[in-house]
């Protein structure tokens, strides 16, 4: 593919780059998917309100999150197994997350360990953590983020037992990758993947000294599973919050009531998210849960929004919903597994692009400016982001030609 023009044909070019297995692991839900695909389908259906003869020039993408000036508010979320898309996927995409201004986030089941990541970055990045039972084991983890200068934790809420991907049960999908017959065709007509992840990490780098494993991957991997802690609540969550003196980040957020409880143990920022649809089906796309939820908590903390984002556009729409911030998952895999480090820097420079030319059609110089009223919700767009309708007219232009 030599023109890449949006993050859809770094989908297709990663489709044909990366075995099925770890391509289907990214690009699946639970059970039926629908709140995978709600999720982007309640985004295509806001439409955006276009103004004329507005003077644009001097617009600007750049944001804050959690204080830091970013090139515009998109953040790198947690990604699990992103070393399996693209050899030593993680550092790599902190890399150009660093060069391009924006977050990245760690997760803990990643490849690269966080001292992997320490090592090849200059810019703090964000670690996120999956409370286990042993609490032992979080606390560990807290210092080795706070050791490596990580300068927030995203602590994931949604995952006290894990979803059912029926794409990942068919495909045997496990690290290392079950070597069934399918597999090991599938590999094999991937030589260049093949080849990079045999010089690359091959174990969970996070968790290799944990569980009396010995490094052995099939080991940790039955440790991680049975650690997923159910009985998580918001007193382990305010313990965390006395424990971690950095910026604390809630993510998985998708009921007023919890962004309410979220804001009173001292959160800096939350995420509405509903695991990109990989938890629990049939739960409400991000972008409905959203607008209940900033009137919820209002200014009390940062309130951003993942699920779906593929464009500058849908960033233009959260951030009209009523989002400080948004955060891509897939996205970001999705230009891993096509190009490695350069797919990432061009999936955040189309993201720009699209969120700049949005702007300028819509008469808006800076995202503060961003409303509700810059959305038309009607009819099918209605319905699918389950928002009531507001079309509020924007301040009359005072400059004439």
């Amino acid at each position: 593919m030599s023109v890449i023009t949006c993050v859809e044909d770094l989908r297709v070019l990663a489709r044909k780059r990366v075995p099925k297995a770890f391509y289907d692991y990214v690009d699946s839900g639970s059970y039926t998917e629908s709140t995978y695909r709600d999720n982007s389908r309640a985004l295509a259906a806001l439409k955006l309100r276009q103004r004329v003869a507005v003077n644009v020039e001097g617009r600007t993408t750049a944001a804050t999150m959690l204080g830091q000036p970013v090139t515009m508010p998109v953040a790198i979320a947690p990604t699990g197994l992103a070393g399996m898309q693209w050899a030593n996927g993680e550092i790599l995409g902190a890399r150009a997350a660093e060069q391009f201004g924006v977050p990245f986030t760690l997760s803990t089941v990643s490849i690269c360990s966080i001292e992997d990541v320490a090592r090849h970055t200059s810019a703090p990045f964000w670690f996120q953590l999956y409370v286990m039972r042993d609490r032992g084991f979080n606390n560990e983890l807290i210092a080795r983020a706070r050791r490596a200068g990580c300068s927030a934790l995203v602590v994931t809420l949604d995952l006290q037992i894990n979803g059912q991907r029926h794409k990942d049960l068919k495909n045997g999908m496990t690290v290392p990758p079950r070597l069934t017959p399918a597999n090991l065709l599938d590999m094999a007509s991937k030589p260049a993947w093949a080849l990079r992840a045999l010089r690359g990490a091959k174990t969970f780098g996070n968790l290799a000294g944990y569980a009396k494993s010995g490094g052995d991957v099939i080991a940790i991997s039955k440790w991680v599973a049975q650690q997923f802690d159910p009985t998580l609540n918001w007193h382990d969550l305010a313990a965390i919050r006395k424990a971690w003196d950095g910026k604390l980040v809630l993510k998985g957020i998708l009921d007023p009531a919890d962004a309410r409880m979220a804001a009173a143990i001292g959160a800096d920022a939350i995420v509405v998210s509903n695991h990109g649809g990989r938890q629990l089906d049939g739960a409400p796309s991000s972008a409905a849960a959203l607008p209940a939820i900033v009137d919820a908590v209002g200014d009390q903390l940062e309130v951003w929004m993942d699920g779906g984002i593929r464009t500058g556009q849908d960033v233009v729409k959260a951030l009209a919903l009523g989002a400080k911030g948004t955060m891509v998952g897939r996205a970001f895999m999705y230009a891993l597994g096509a190009m490695g480090e350069p797919g990432v820097a061009r999936m955040l420079q189309i993201l720009r692009n699209e969120l700049d030319v949005s702007m300028a059609l819509m008469g808006v110089r800076t995202l503060d400016e961003l409303g509700r009223h810059h959305l038309f919700q009607y009819g099918a767009a209605r319905e699918a982001a389950n928002i009531n309708p507001t079309i509020i007219e924007t301040r009359e232009q005072t400059e004439w030609i």
